[in-house]
């Protein structure tokens, strides 16, 4: 039989403490009756019991309100439901959105290891047991002590968030944790070559609609080399791709650190590695992550920074970043402002001297039909394994395209048989002539552009199949560093067109 019984949250209940980040509210605690086990190991009941909790968040609640629960021992499962209202508001204004995840009896400190899983509002319930969990959620056992379910009023309503959480713990022998299964890091591969990847995906294990199997198969049907899992505030899904993976295709595990102040990809961590998101800039706890997802072995790549959604808009600044995504999906009016927005960082580079941020473009493909593969990062590396793709990445020594059907080739030479490729430096005295060369295939009905500090110096129209060559003369103090675009016809008069394709730079002079 099931216990119900419920209570209600009043506003003077509720504490305010500060988590080491931003301020959080925590609510009282939910108690059970003790359940002590019977003779054979199981709990003294038949089901399990039941707790409701109901409550209103007032406008300008903190980012994160904990629900402290109480789990006695004998206890196999946690279940939790919850539903919120969302009333009518006027135009302009936003209404009420409330995510949802939890962590264990070791607490919830920043950084801490009580993470259990998040869903943000992708789902209305999750369950905990030993053996597994609900997507997003890590399986293992449910011990005794104080949990606190996370909810995240993301956005509340002039009227307020009223909330109900319904709280089951299940009870009976605890069962097995399975041991993980995470990906190989290296696949066959094809030596030293270039690897097409998309390093931003989303499945069911965070707000995505595809299983890890569809996007496996739609990565190769893209033609792509490796992939990397990028679930949002969550490592769940890095121990879902068994089998999924094979000499043609690297699966990296990574996560999408899903602030209030901007979206990170921690792009090809260690697997099970966790990378805490609850701050904001203004907390000045970025740089302890961006540290902790570099010691995981994986690169900072600030996502979609100039996107428009609440909350994704990157405010923690680029000192961090091994790379900057400013190609993301479906190319917008936020990824020219993006792209042309880290040009202006090249130019920085080059006039402080400090080291420059390579550019990559991810698909963020979350269910259909969200391409998989557009755009793509193409890296030159070593062999097909993440060492030697991060190591790609973090130089610079790649470009991005539309699909596998676009090829570049890249270079400048000096007159005295220099060469430098993509994410290189030429290194000629600043009057030495330099010839830059870009070699085209699969670009139909596109233009080839040549950019330098100084703006776009260079077009040329490809023939109409796509495939063509162009040759520019320049010298290194004209050009500090020299890049390629091959764009579309623009769709905005006056507008560039979007782009098929662009590399990173290559450098010039000593």
């Amino acid at each position: 039989m099931c216990n119900d019984e419920h209570t209600d949250h009043a506003m003077d209940r509720r504490g305010l403490l500060v988590t080491g980040a931003a301020a959080a509210l925590t609510l009282g605690t939910v108690s059970f009756a003790n359940a002590a086990p019977n003779s054979d190991g199981q709990a003294g009941q038949s089901d399990g019991q039941t707790e409701v909790v109901r409550g209103t968040l007032p406008p300008g609640s903190p980012d994160f309100v904990y629900l402290p629960v109480e789990v006695p021992r004998g206890v196999r499962e946690i279940h939790v439901a919850y539903t919120y209202e969302r009333p009518v508001v006027p135009a302009g204004t936003q209404g009420n959105a409330l995510d949802i995840g939890i962590f264990d009896e070791r607490g919830t400190e920043l950084g801490g290891d009580g993470f259990r899983g998040w869903s943000g509002g992708a789902r209305t319930e999750f369950f905990i047991r030993a053996g597994e969990a609900t997507p997003g959620y890590i399986p293992g056992p449910v011990r005794a002590g104080t949990w606190y379910i996370a909810l995240g009023p993301y956005t509340v309503s002039p009227q307020g968030l009223a909330y109900e959480v319904t709280i089951t713990l299940r009870y009976g022998a605890p069962g097995k944790t399975p041991r993980p299964v995470y990906p190989p890091e290296r696949a066959k591969g094809r030596g030293r070559a270039w690897y097409r990847g998309d390093c931003h995906l989303h499945s069911w294990y965070s707000d995505g609609k595809r299983t890890p199997a569809e996007i496996a198969a739609l990565a190769r049907g893209a033609g792509l080399d490796f992939i990397n899992t990028s679930e949002h505030n969550t490592h769940a899904a890095h121990r879902a791709w068994q089998g999924q993976w094979g000499d043609d295709l690297l699966i990296l595990t990574g996560e999408e650190v899903t602030t209030r102040n901007g979206h990170v990809v921690a792009l090809g961590t260690d697997p099970g590695t966790f990378v805490d998101w609850r701050y904001r800039a203004r907390d000045n706890r970025f740089g302890r992550y961006a540290r902790e997802i570099r010691r995981s072995g994986g690169l900072v790549v600030p996502a979609h920074p100039h996107a428009t959604c609440i909350g994704c808009n990157w405010k923690f600044g680029f000192g961090e970043a091994d790379a900057l995504e400013v190609w993301n999906g479906a190319y917008t009016p936020d990824d020219e402002v993006s792209l042309q927005a880290w040009d202006n960082t090249l130019v920085a580079s080059v006039r402080s001297g400090k080291p420059w941020t390579p550019a990559m473009g991810n698909s963020d493909a979350h269910r259909h039909p969200d391409p998989v593969g557009t755009p793509q990062t193409v890296v030159l590396a070593d062999e097909l394994s993440r060492e030697a793709i991060l190591d790609g990445i973090r130089a610079g020594r790649s470009y991005v395209a539309e699909s596998s059907a676009v090829s570049l080739s890249f270079s400048a030479a000096g007159g005295h048989g220099q060469h430098a490729g993509i994410g290189e430096r030429l290194r000629v005295d600043a009057d030495d002539p330099v010839t830059v060369r870009l070699e085209v295939s699969g670009a139909p009905n596109c233009s080839a552009r040549i950019v330098t500090d100084q703006g776009v110096l260079h077009t040329v129209a490809l023939p109409a199949s796509g495939t063509g060559t162009v040759e520019w003369g320049t010298t290194a103090s004209y050009a500090a560093y020299v890049r390629a675009e091959v764009r579309h016809a623009p769709v905005v008069p006056g507008l560039p067109g979007p782009p098929a394709a662009f590399t990173n730079p290559v450098f010039l002079g000593s």
